[in-house]
């Protein structure tokens, strides 16, 4: 039987698979230990705040060992899982410690003329990764083997130096000790709590302070604190709040994920930008029509024609007649950005949450081109295969919020965008048409912009002219 080395296990790293993300979720794992991967062979889904997302590994060999179960949040960088690729035997599942968790330094990966393996969101490792050294522990350890070998036999080890006095234990560290070693995501929950990090005792490979030890020191502060004193008799004491809820009529959802990275940016976004939301209601029946006959058009054939496809090009109508509208504020650099291009964001409903997917350069496309890239990008939508980068670069944002029968709302504009598009729903109502009353299919628009870069006056003509454009559709061909 073959012989395994540590040298032939190759450990495959979360990778980064989207701008600047610290985490994600394992959902599920396609292999098992002893099953043989290939270069590109997608071995398990993930989930990041943006989107889930496939991830494969790059070299051939045998999955030795799945380092988390499925379910488990994961820092970028954390090794996932690890892979034989010296072509021997499939290893058993219980496979022994990785040098990680024994706390042994790792073996440098020996060089060869084969490719380098190139990591999703890393590129081609370029030099071989260090760990950061132990900062302190092996000084107290030598110091106490000193003190309690001259316990037992009345005088110093004769090959060691006398080893000075002990520190006394658990003293907190001074001000100016080492900083403590902990990741990022780490560090902000550590502020979220008000755990002092130089208090928490880490449990992590070579003294990194994790999240259970962060929570842990939680906990002893809690059970350490002192029973608030008994109020009088004579003062009514409110009913305390129960330890535990109903889980017979009470359901706990953890947030993470998207939802988690939508609710940030919902909050970032309103109470950064001020928001102003202007509306107006139009009899959008001739638009209605187009619709139906664009549906019998052969150069339709095959496409999902909607009234949202005709809403989203008069807004692209609208954008081209005031550009000013599509642009973003920079206050770092306190300038107005104002963008020639549109990357036009369809708000998308998920099982995972709230999405907002773009469509690139949307400006630039024809009627059926704009027909086809809103169906591809519903449908992967909906089948929760959005990639990151489709949901990255937005300019602009429509929501249809009429197909829950809504009549209209007030959106929050997504971050970086400086308006966001609300469509109602389309019913038929009592209008005023050619001097009497009629029977007519009406909606109503609102548009949500920044007041930093948006002024009443253009917010109010971007959103005159996709109204005026729904009415009379035949002026996307006199204003496109």
């Amino acid at each position: 039987m073959t012989t395994m080395t540590e040298a032939s296990v190759r450990e495959f790293k979360m990778p980064d698979v989207g701008e600047g993300l610290t985490e994600a979720e394992i959902l599920k794992w396609y292999v098992q230990p002893g099953d043989t991967v290939t270069d590109g062979q997608v071995v398990c889904e993930v989930e990041t705040a943006k989107a889930a997302v496939e991830l494969p590994i790059p070299y051939d060999g045998v999955v030795r060992e799945l380092h988390f179960p499925e379910g488990t949040t994961v820092d970028v960088g954390t090794s996932i899982i690890a892979v034989d690729v010296s072509g021997g035997a499939a290893p058993a599942p219980a496979a022994e410690p990785r040098p990680e968790a024994a706390g042994a330094p790792a073996e440098p990966k020996p060089e060869g003329s084969g490719r380098q393996p190139v990591l999703v969101g890393y590129g081609v490792a370029t030099s071989s990764t260090r760990r950061r050294p132990r900062k302190g522990p092996e000084v107290p350890v030598q110091q106490a083997s000193a003190a309690i070998h001259t316990e037992l036999n009345g005088h110093a080890p004769a090959a060691q130096a006398p080893a000075p006095a002990a520190p006394a234990p658990a003293a907190p560290a001074p001000a100016g000790a080492d900083r403590p070693l902990a990741k990022p995501p780490v560090r902000k929950l550590a502020k979220d709590l008000g755990v002092d990090l130089t208090t928490v005792v880490p449990t992590g490979p070579d003294g990194i302070i994790t999240r259970e030890d962060v929570h842990a020191a939680v906990a002893a502060t809690a059970s350490e604190a002192p029973a608030p004193a008994p109020a009088p008799a004579a003062t009514p004491v409110p009913a305390a709040a129960p330890a535990s809820y109903d889980t017979a009529r009470e359901t706990r959802v953890p947030i993470k994920g998207v939802r988690k990275a939508t609710a940030a940016a919902m909050v970032g976004s309103a109470f950064t930008a001020p928001h102003v939301t202007e509306f107006v209601t139009v009899d959008v029946t001739r638009t209605m029509k187009l619709v139906e006959e664009l549906k019998q058009d052969k150069e339709f054939a095959g496409l999902r024609v909607n009234p949202l496809l005709l809403i989203a090009k008069a807004l692209l109508v609208a954008i081209k007649r005031n550009p000013e509208i599509n642009a973003s504020w920079d206050e770092a650099a306190q300038e107005i950005v104002v963008k020639h291009y549109v990357n036009l964001g369809i708000a998308a409903a998920t099982p995972r949450g709230l999405i907002v997917p773009n469509i690139k350069d949307a400006h630039a496309k024809t009627l059926p081109q704009l027909a086809e890239s809103l169906g591809e990008l519903v449908a992967t939508a909906r089948e929760g295969r959005t990639s990151p980068a489709a949901m990255q670069g937005g300019t602009v944002t429509i929501t249809n919020v009429g197909v829950f029968g809504v009549d209209t709302g007030t959106p929050i504009l997504n971050p970086g965008e400086s308006a966001i598009l609300a469509v109602g729903a389309i019913k038929l109502q009592p209008w005023v048409h050619k001097g009497k009353v009629k029977p007519r299919q009406v909606t109503t628009l609102a548009l949500s912009f920044d007041h930093r870069l948006v002024d009443g006056e253009l917010g109010s003509k971007v959103l005159a002219d996709v109204a005026a454009i729904l009415e009379q559709p035949k002026r996307l061909i006199s204003w496109a």
